[in-house]
């Protein structure tokens, strides 16, 4: 496939090394200082508690999950004493700490993506750059949150992952299960790539069993093997969260009437929905969320073993990254929280995909940037506006909200019309926003 044509000034700037190296020092510096010092740290606010529990473990010994039960896996200490390294006491030394961990492993992905091959080993058709620009526009229109929650950590954990699938499918296994330990979402990745490879035992299974049983071994040895799974039911007390797609109703109707209350978890420091119905839907969609990962899982299954694998597509390469993004949504869409940092799970599948070039994700890429802006709009620029059910925040959520749904569609769609394409069929891939195409 050819070069697709660019504008001369464009194409310079994709290429110029130092305009992108510049422009991640300046989005990582902005969202950081908007984060810290324009919002008053206040959007910080996680990054705080890490440092606390950092606090408390080096100078009382009291470790989470080694001590007690905890909110996140196991695998999340691991970023927090590494900023924690730095100081554990000061709170703006903490940040910076933090920000600096972040970027560190942000640039690495920016490396990665700037040498991204393909499954046979070629460069690929198109600049790489695009997929290292991609992201950080995609970091500074999402804001803080883009760096300063557990999800930024494992971001570009999830980037590697997916750039080597396919050449190298046990490096990404382990690299989507040691981020799973940080951060649940970045294992249900693995529901693609162990339908995607020939040997998903070996390949797939083996290391992502190894990395389980070094974590396990290693919390037995501090002595905090009861609280191991411990993340898996804290969250249990968790009710509708306002960000949530399954509060949208309750969100919306709420600028006209007093029924619905709006409240903060203390425990969870969440603000949730409560109103009649809510607690039917936080209890739905604690079902819904592992029967809708089923149904992807379902889906994958099919077109990988049903529809046309001489398709390109159908490649590890394509099939990965799609239901990486399918999955990803799911994820988001079917879940009774919804805190701003999860729109970061879209990311990854998208830069990989620019970066190597793969047919129909343009569309795609302005979808999930449009998403992340949306997602800054309600936080933190509008979220008085959430918390008290006034129109631009409230109206941005539910916009956000509905346009995540429409991507869930649009990407089960594409995976489907794809699979479904005969394999002398030179059509290309529908784009993941194409649902709108379904009656063409």
């Amino acid at each position: 496939m050819s070069r697709p044509e660019v504008p001369l000034s464009t194409g310079r700037l994709l290429r110029s090394r130092a305009a992108l190296w510049t422009a991640f020092v300046v989005a990582h510096l902005w969202v950081a200082f908007a984060g810290t010092v324009l919002q008053g740290r206040s959007f910080f606010n996680d990054v705080e508690l890490y440092r606390e529990w950092m606090r408390l473990g080096v100078q009382q010994g009291a470790w989470p999950v080694l001590s007690g039960e905890w909110v996140y896996p196991a695998g999340a200490i691991v970023p927090m004493a590494l900023a924690g390294l730095i100081t554990t006491t000061s709170t703006w030394g903490y940040q910076v700490a933090w920000v600096m961990l972040v970027a560190t492993l942000n640039g690495l992905a920016i490396v990665a993506l700037l040498r991204a091959r393909t499954a046979d080993g070629a460069a690929p058709s198109v600049e790489p750059a695009r997929g290292a620009w991609w992201w950080l526009a995609f970091i500074a229109g999402l804001g803080p949150v883009a760096v300063g929650r557990l999800d930024a950590i494992v971001a570009p954990v999830v980037i590697v992952a997916l750039l080597v699938a396919a050449r190298r499918p046990w490096v990404a296994s382990a690299l989507l299960t040691a981020g799973a330990w940080i951060k649940v979402a970045p294992g249900a990745i693995l529901l693609p790539l162990v339908l995607a490879v020939r040997r998903p035992w070996r390949d797939v299974v083996l290391p992502a069993a190894l990395v389980c049983a070094a974590v396990a071994g290693a919390v037995a040895a501090g002595g905090g093997l009861p609280n191991l799974t411990s993340f898996l039911t804290q969250q249990g007390s968790r009710g509708l969260q306002i960000e949530s797609v399954g509060a949208t109703g309750w969100v919306l109707f709420g600028m006209f009437s007093p029924v619905v209350d709006r409240y903060l978890n203390v425990e969870l420091i969440t603000w949730e929905v409560g109103a009649p119905g809510t607690a039917v839907a936080a209890d739905a969609l604690g079902a819904l969320l592992p029967l809708g990962l089923a149904a992807a899982a379902a889906l994958l299954w099919w077109a990988r073993h049903r529809g046309h694998p001489e398709r390109r597509w159908a490649t590890s390469e394509e099939f990965v990254v799609r239901g990486a993004l399918l999955v990803a949504t799911v994820l988001i869409v079917f879940n009774k929280v919804g805190s701003p940092q999860f729109i970061g799970w879209l990311a990854p599948p998208v830069a990989v995909a620019l970066a190597l070039g793969l047919p129909r994700w343009r569309r795609t890429a302005w979808w999930v940037l449009g998403l992340a802006v949306l997602t800054q709009v309600v936080y933190p620029l509008r979220y008085n506006d959430v918390l008290l059910g006034d129109a631009p925040g409230t109206l941005a959520l539910v916009l956000r909200n509905a346009l995540l749904v429409v991507l869930l569609v649009g990407t089960a769609h594409g995976i489907w019309r794809a699979a479904r394409q005969p394999p002398d069929d030179p059509g290309p891939l529908p784009d993941a926003t194409d649902a709108t195409n379904a009656s063409r």
